[in-house]
């Protein structure tokens, strides 16, 4: 791998100036890139000066620069981790040499898994676009413009790799990627979550709790690809996702945490308007439901044929956790309803690739959900966050046709109904939600319905000016 070049008018570590074809390719893309940052980026605020970590390199120590930026002025680059020697570890040719081109034969399944990822970094960018206008403190609205920007960096990754490894199509795919709009109706992005608003900041916490942590582990998954500019591309990104779910599970954890303070001081959080327990537990239902579809069936022929040619493994798959890593001699078990009941069923363990994928995730969320109910007990307060059953509220995979309550209970379509607005976010939720989304840009000053961070971002203190406003 060539080293760092960050004076590049595309900073990079893949040697684009002795590819002289593609480093023209991805100069003509980029000033459509920058058109699509001022038209879908958070536009109002592009000649303010924000606080924001650049990557200037890929090793474990140091590879980020802080400093102030204004956002369309980002050193946008293309970075895949250093290289290591390894063979493929999983799937039907372990012990096979690692791919650095695209196998003709798994050339479409190949290109439509890094389409798909990629679709999600603008769509995510164009979801939160207004949220910097009512941002809880200056340091949240830097977190937020640090989500957006890095968002941008990982479809800057996922371009490469269409414009190296996949010819005119490749070239055709990564145009259409900033042609689609989140919730377009004439061109939606590609996964449903991805279409839906994030219109309060609580929206946003969820989301970057629950969505971006399902972005991690289909990350992660990849990173274990034996298309080695892949696995490299997704192993960098996955440094800087990890910032991202920090933002949404600290962001939960300090509307809970002020909604405790408030409950332990015997008042009602609506009275002062912070958020009761009830409209949050509404919203981490949401979200996490909507979070699982992302991960598809949980009976899959495509995810079995993925990983058993070696294009996406099992989370964590090559550190030597899995007794079998060709995934032939286990089957998985699954309860699929059957009339008014729920049946045990087994299936064979490389079509279980996605639901294996969904358990690693949900175990990771009930972390996350009991970090929050620690804080809630130590501030005195006796009632929980719950994660809703796996069942709940899903469109995609087994359970998408039928109806069940967050305790993973079948019921009728008329309890549904009956029942659906104490489980998800009414209306009248988010007009109240709206209403509390007034903005603060006072230095180291929050909103009522939020509590503080514990410490500042790059050892900076809660007070620092972390946006310097035109």
């Amino acid at each position: 791998m060539s080293a760092v070049d960050l004076e590049a008018k595309i900073p990079n570590n893949v040697d684009l100036k002795n590819d002289k074809r593609l480093l023209r390719a991805l100069e003509k893309w980029q000033p459509k890139f920058r058109e699509w940052w001022k038209e879908m980026g958070p536009s109002d605020y592009n000649t303010d000066q924000i606080y924001l970590r650049t990557a200037v390199g890929v090793g474990k120590g140091g590879w980020a620069h802080f400093d102030y930026v204004k956002m369309p002025d980002y050193r946008w680059g293309i970075f895949l981790a250093e290289p290591v020697e390894r063979t493929i570890h999983f799937g039907d040719n372990i012990g096979s040499p690692i791919w650095n081109e695209v196998p003709g034969e798994m050339r479409n399944r190949l290109r439509r898994l890094i389409v798909t990822q990629a679709d999600t970094e603008p769509a995510s960018v164009e979801q939160q676009r207004l949220l910097g206008d009512t941002a809880p403190s200056l340091m949240d609205m830097r977190s937020l413009f640090q989500v957006n920007v890095e968002e941008g960096r990982h479809l800057w990754a996922m371009v490469y790799l269409l414009h190296t490894y996949f010819g005119a199509d490749g070239r055709d795919e990564a145009e259409e990627l900033l042609e689609r709009r989140s919730g377009n109706a004439d061109k939606p992005r590609i996964l449903e979550a991805f279409n839906k608003p994030i219109e309060s900041w609580l929206d946003f916490f969820c989301f970057t709790t629950f969505t971006d942590r399902d972005g991690k582990y289909q990350l992660a998954s990849l990173a274990e690809s034996s298309f080695d500019p892949l696995a490299r591309s997704t192993q960098f990104m996955l440094t800087e996702e990890a910032y991202h779910m920090q933002t949404g599970e600290n962001g939960v954890g300090r509307v809970l945490h002020r909604t405790g303070e408030l409950l332990a001081e015997g008042k009602d959080p609506k009275s002062v308007g912070a958020m009761p327990l009830d409209l949050v537990q509404r919203y981490v239902n949401a979200w996490f439901s909507v979070s699982m579809d992302l991960f598809g069936g949980e009976d899959s022929t495509n995810a079995a044929e993925s990983f058993a040619s070696g294009l996406k493994g099992r989370y964590r798959e090559g550190d030597g956790i899995y007794k079998d890593p060709k995934a032939l001699a286990q089957a998985y078990k699954l309860e699929v309803p059957e009339g008014n009941r729920l049946v045990e069923q087994e299936i064979p363990l490389r079509r279980a690739m996605n639901g294996l994928l969904l358990d690693a995730y949900i175990a990771d969320c009930k972390r996350i959900v009991s970090r929050w109910n620690r804080d809630l007990e130590r501030l005195g307060v006796k009632e929980t966050i719950e994660l809703p059953s796996k069942r709940f509220h899903r469109h995609q995979g087994v359970y998408a046709d039928f109806d069940f309550n967050p305790a993973g209970e079948l019921i009728s379509k008329d309890d549904w109904a009956a029942n659906v607005d104490s489980w998800l976010p009414t209306q009248a939720d988010r007009e109240y939600v709206a209403s509390c989304m007034k903005p603060v840009r006072e230095p180291g000053k929050y909103a009522n319905w939020i509590g503080p961070h514990s410490v500042g971002v790059n050892e900076q203190p809660l007070d620092f000016e972390y946006v310097k406003f035109h």
